[in-house]
């Protein structure tokens, strides 16, 4: 089936606004106007629709799961959302697979330990104030990782505090003045995670819990940790799903976004 729909470049404000400008001064024809606008919504490339509204909407273009997705559908997914004012964030990538994608966009950040590739717009994102990152063991690191990658690439400046569990919780209570600083915090723990309740009882700061699917075998894959979360007795805890460090960080994200906002209007 032939594909209906061609790419117009930025999908955003501004290019909606040099459309219509050039519409209405007769240097573009009606029908080359029509052509570029019906693919501000989304676009069919076949295999994908691509929400090209989506950083309207959310303040942050459509970011891809790279698993089950070839190669050349990447390279095509990347190019069509990338844009002068959008970035394109790919999760879940395979090493292999993010070097030759590192090889056809040179400009791309390629994250082995989050297993993520960002090709940045040439417009900074506006920066988002402090999140703190905080992972419970060393092998927490790669969720805890895809949750800082993400937050970064959202405009967001990360303080990563690695390794801090409650076996040990003086290598904790070392840090605390940063995470008094941060606005929001991401908690990352396998076993039985314990980190996010004890981190929730330090500050006055939301607290992102992350469960991991590290662990022994009544961990049931991150089951233990995720109830353990979900049954916090500290205030202001909220959890999302099992090794899902890129929620997390999209919702610090999200939750400095509005920080900011709030801090503009006083």
């Amino acid at each position: 089936m032939k594909n209906s729909n061609n790419k117009s470049g930025a999908a955003d404000w501004p290019a909606l606004e040099k459309t219509l400008s050039a519409l209405s001064s007769g240097r573009l024809s009606l029908p080359e106007a029509y052509r570029r606008l019906k693919t501000l919504p989304f676009e069919d490339l076949g295999f994908a629709k691509l929400d090209h509204h989506r950083r309207l909407r959310k303040g942050f273009p459509e970011v891809v799961w790279a698993a089950g997705k070839t190669f050349p559908q990447l390279k095509k997914i990347i190019a069509a959302l990338a844009g002068p004012d959008s970035g394109v964030l790919v999760t879940r990538l395979e090493p292999a697979v993010g070097r030759k994608l590192k090889k056809n966009f040179p400009k791309a950040v390629h994250n082995f330990r989050a297993k993520a590739l960002f090709l940045p717009a040439k417009q900074k994102p506006v920066s988002l104030g402090p999140i703190g990152v905080l992972s419970a063991g060393t092998s927490d690191q790669p969720v805890a990782e895809e949750a800082a990658f993400t937050a970064e690439c959202l405009g967001a400046e990360v303080e990563r505090i690695y390794d801090v569990g409650v076996a040990g919780i003086h290598r904790l209570l070392v840090h605390l003045p940063k995470l008094e600083d941060a606005s929001v915090l991401i908690v990352v723990a396998g076993m039985e995670g314990a980190l996010p309740s004890v981190v929730a009882g330090l500050v006055d700061k939301p607290v992102i819990a992350v469960p991991t699917s590290i662990g022994y075998g009544t961990h049931l894959g991150g089951l233990a940790p995720l109830l353990a979360m979900l049954n916090s007795c500290a205030a202001g805890v909220v959890v999302v799903n099992v090794d899902n460090g890129f929620g997390a960080g999209f919702a610090a994200a999200t939750f400095a976004r509005q920080a900011a906002r709030a801090a503009q209007k006083r």
